[in-house]
């Protein structure tokens, strides 16, 4: 089968970079080939640390050639509207453009345009470079005296283009000085001599040979199910990390996993101290006793090598590194221990949050002020409220943080819970910071959960005070992320807050003055939240506009009730009662905006029951007013299941009024009657949603 082969050679690609630069590269060139006329059968991408390559099956031999016409305008026509037909058709004279004749409008100009098929290996030779030079790194280099910019330095490069049989040709073209072959290079320490290619299978074999897994994927699973046997063969069990599973396949081209071990003394210090040290600065995996569960003093190194000596030069090395690491971490947790965190505050005077902002000192005295108002709505008690507010961010400047940061929060837990501190405070130290993302725990803990809103809330308001809301993909405040995380607290636990008002009464404390229109503004940037975060829980988009669209965050509403109320107006909308309902309403709707623009004025003045002339009308009416009363009453109960029920009765009063009732009555009093009671039937059915919001 026709084949196309590219690989693209170069330095060590990051691990964190090497599975969308193989998506990209099938899809950039796929497309491209596409739009020149090739279509194919199949295609997949490969990535190893030094290398990008693309295998496209089912490609012929060259492109079909094509035929257009372009028709112009009457032979007739004035002057210039030929010259511009010659110019868009690309033709200098009239002489290359054929005459037809219609019938209906006679003779005209027509422009046949034939284009001769081209080879593939000449359209992949002319995309290729253009693509390379273009390709979308999130950060290139530049390296050398050449232009051309890549993630890291690019070596060489395999084009070959196979067709039936054992006939395979080389394309040939060059891109920032490196010139196309069919040649690549196995593992650079244990096969690195240069090999010749004909097609894939000819060169997934020798790779195979020359100690290259190609795959990403299988080279994890060669990382797992080593890392398992060799652990279960001690009576210990791998710590489960696929991220570090996919940096470190990332890392090599032929993975052999080794076993090390640290001294026992470290098993002292907190268990994810260890941990971070190990993987974070070492990528290696933690290990557990099987039995136990406890961590146990071992770890897991995946080596790019086979070491003549067995990896025991190479397992040494990073016993040496680790135990270097956790030294280091058990003098800081030592030192840190030394001294109580608010003894450490002063040092947040130095930090600065944000210039217009203030220091981290600031922040910690807004949050303090705040987590006690929010303490009381949501069953926490003030005074620990503030107080965990207040140490929450001492641990930033600690050395333990200081040297690994992405421990904050879980050492200011530890270190509160050595000092005395109540365990709900302790918790809340590491808890304030959740959910740092979409798969993350939610805090369930009253303290922890006015911290957690406490420290968003006030990172919204503030940015929205000065100004400085995300736009477009930039969020370097990561403000979107903690809008989803209020949502995500908010309706998880079931937490009836007007933010709004809350929002208000922050900003004066950072800014001295609550601006209506920020506020309004921040309550959109929660809802259009809100939708996302509801997108997965099967609630359409249209139903949330429809229920935000009668009220939102800056009327006061509350995030649960408004959810609350979208699952019951689908659940409505879902049901034959609503179906029908829905209809009656669009049907009034556009009676009423078409009789409204025609006379120039809104349709919702008093109903007049003795202009009534038919029994609907009447039933109509009284159905409204009932209705009107206890959907209000429920909702203000906030029982919408009820208020859906109520609304759902006026299906039957509606249809019959629609069936029956000619609504732009001869006598313009009957007219504007009956308006009005199609403008009421709106009105009472806004009080659950706008229902013009409503796709489809």
């Amino acid at each position: 089968m026709p084949e196309l082969l590219l690989e693209l050679f170069s330095e060590e690609i990051p691990a964190r970079h090497q599975r969308r630069a193989a998506e990209n590269l099938k899809k950039l060139v796929t497309d491209a080939l596409v739009e020149r006329g090739l279509l194919y059968e199949g295609a997949v991408s490969y990535a190893t640390p030094r290398r990008l390559t693309l295998s496209v099956v089912g490609l012929p031999a060259a492109s079909a050639a094509t035929k257009t016409e372009r028709k112009g305008p009457r032979t007739d026509a004035p002057e210039k509207a030929i010259e511009g037909f010659l110019r868009a058709a690309g033709l200098t004279s009239l002489d290359q453009a054929t005459v037809q004749n219609d019938p209906k409008k006679g003779d005209f100009y027509v422009a046949i345009t034939e284009k001769p098929g081209e080879n593939t290996t000449d359209i992949v030779a002319d995309i290729v470079p253009t693509l390379v030079e273009k390709f979308p790194w999130p950060k290139s280099m530049r390296w050398g005296s050449g232009n051309l910019t890549w993630i890291r330095p690019l070596r060489a490069i395999t084009a070959t283009f196979a067709v039936e049989g054992d006939e395979t040709q080389t394309i040939e073209f060059e891109v920032g000085g490196v010139k196309s072959g069919n040649t690549t290079y196995g593992h650079r320490f244990l096969a690195p001599a240069a090999i010749t290619v004909r097609r894939f299978e000819d060169y997934a074999a020798a790779l195979e040979s020359a100690k290259v897994v190609l795959d990403l994927d299988r080279r994890m699973e060669i990382i797992r199910a080593d890392a398992d046997n060799l652990a279960f063969a001690q009576g210990l069990e791998v710590i489960t990390d696929q991220g570090l599973l996919e940096e470190a396949a990332g890392l090599v081209e032929w993975p052999v996993v080794m076993m090390g071990k640290f001294e026992e003394q470290f098993l002292g210090l907190p268990e994810e101290v260890v941990t971070t040290a190990i993987r974070s600065h070492q990528k290696c995996f933690c290990l557990r006793d099987a039995k136990t569960g406890k961590l146990a003093d071992s770890f897991l190194l995946i080596s790019n090598i086979e070491a003549p000596d067995g990896g025991k030069t190479i397992v040494a090395g990073n016993e040496r590194v680790i135990h270097a690491r956790l030294s280091d971490a058990k003098f800081f947790y030592d030192t840190d221990l030394k001294r109580p965190l608010e003894s450490r505050l002063p040092k947040l005077d130095a930090m600065v949050f944000h210039e217009k902002l203030g220091t981290q000192s600031q922040r910690v005295e807004r949050l303090v002020a705040l987590a006690a108002e929010l303490a009381p709505m949501v069953g926490a008690h003030a005074d620990d409220a503030a107080r965990a507010a207040k140490i929450a961010k001492a641990d930033l400047v600690t050395d333990m943080v200081f040297e690994f940061p992405e421990l904050q929060g879980l050492m200011g837990k530890y270190y509160a819970a050595a000092q005395g501190e109540k365990p709900e405070i302790s918790n809340a130290i590491l808890d304030h910071y959740k959910p740092s993302g979409p798969s993350d725990e939610v805090p369930t803990q009253s303290v922890s959960i006015a911290v957690a809103l406490a420290d968003k809330l006030d990172i919204l308001t503030g940015f929205w005070a000065i100004d400085e809301k995300p736009t477009g993909s930039k969020d370097p405040f990561a403000l979107r992320r903690a809008a989803l995380g209020v949502i995500r607290i908010s309706l998880d636990n079931q937490l009836d807050l007007n933010l709004s008002k809350l929002v208000g009464d922050h900003m004066v404390r950072i800014s001295g003055a609550a601006d209506e229109a920020k506020i309004a503004d921040l309550m959109s940037f929660f809802e259009d939240r809100l939708v996302v975060q509801m997108r997965d829980t099967g609630i359409k988009h249209d139903v949330l506009d429809a229920v935000l669209g009668n009220g939102g965050l800056a009327k006061g509403f509350t995030l649960p009730s408004i959810v609350a109320r979208a699952k019951e107006l689908a659940g409505l909308l879902e049901s034959e009662a609503g179906e029908s309902l829905l209809a009656g309403y669009r049907r009034a709707a556009n009676i009423l905006r078409a009789e409204e623009k025609k006379d120039g004025k809104a349709f919702n003045q008093t109903v007049d029951n003795s202009a009534f002339l038919l029994d609907q009308e009447s039933q109509l009416f009284s159905a409204i007013k009932v209705v009107n009363e206890s959907v209000a009453a429920n909702i203000s109960n906030e029982d919408f299941a009820a208020a859906m029920n109520d609304l759902a009765s006026l299906r039957l009063p509606v249809d019959a009024f629609f069936d029956d009732v000619m609504v732009n009555d001869d006598d313009p009093k009957v007219r504007i009657n009956r308006l009005n009671l199609l403008a009421k039937l709106r009105e009472t059915m806004h009080l659950i949603a706008d229902f013009s919001k409503l796709a489809g």
